[in-house]
């Protein structure tokens, strides 16, 4: 078990000090099958709403470094073994933040509710935004629904055409500068 508040508390200010905002913090199986776990820490550049690849190290970095002190304090932060994945949520991101339902109303997206929500679980159709503690959309099949945000299990955006469109290209600086070895010359290396 991992305790993701005492997580989130070491790394947002980890993703803070590189000017990022946290998105999600999440531990997960690994797809290894080693039995192990992934800690999955999703970041964004509030710049770009992405990460690119640099960033993700740096960030993987500095999170490495404050998690080894604090184990090295005598803190367990997850039991077992796992290993650090660092992202950028991607185009079809999870909707975790108050914001994220703010800033992603007019496209579309999936809303699983918590079991024992009473009403339908799943919802999907265009985002609305949010009134409050209540996530608002217009379900294809419910129509308008007001969601307490307490009870949402999981949010992501649906990947659509305008949602394509909408999104800000990642960093693509050096992209066509493709540099192709031969085994020949690797072998030489």
């Amino acid at each position: 078990m991992a305790d993701i508040a005492r997580l989130t508390a070491i790394i947002e200010p980890e993703a803070q000090a590189l000017g990022f905002d946290l998105v999600r913090i999440k531990m997960l199986p690994s797809e290894a099958g080693d039995g192990g776990q992934a800690l999955q820490v999703m970041a964004e550049d509030p710049a770009t709403g992405q990460l690119v690849i640099d960033q993700c190290a740096e960030l993987s970095r500095r999170i490495s470094d404050a998690i080894d002190a604090a184990e090295e304090a005598g803190e367990v932060l997850v039991e077992g073994t796992y290993h650090l994945e660092v992202s950028s949520p991607g185009i079809d991101r999870p909707l975790t933040r108050a914001k994220d339902f703010s800033d992603w109303a007019g496209h579309e997206a999936k809303i699983s509710m918590a079991k024992g929500y009473d009403g339908q679980r799943t919802y999907r159709g265009e985002l609305l935004g949010i009134d409050g503690d209540h996530v608002l959309i217009a379900d294809a099949k419910a129509g308008e629904a007001r969601l307490p945000r307490e009870q949402i299990h999981s949010a992501s955006l649906v990947l659509t055409d305008a949602l394509i469109a909408a999104t800000r290209p990642l960093d693509a600086s050096g992209a066509d500068e493709l540099i192709e070895e031969t085994v020949e010359e690797k072998a030489d290396d």
